[in-house]
């Protein structure tokens, strides 16, 4: 499973932030209904 998740903030950090708490709802929300949670799996874009 992929999961995209992408921010346009004013700053780099306002935009990681964003896309943290993004990915902790959607983990959340995956706990919440029994479903698996994928490996951690990350690729960091330095741009």
């Amino acid at each position: 499973m992929t999961i995209r998740c992408s921010s346009q903030e004013k700053t780099k950090q306002e935009s990681i932030t964003n896309i943290k708490e993004a990915i902790e709802g959607y983990v959340l929300s995956l706990e919440e209904d029994g479903l698996p949670v994928p490996d951690e799996q990350v690729e960091k874009f330095n741009g």
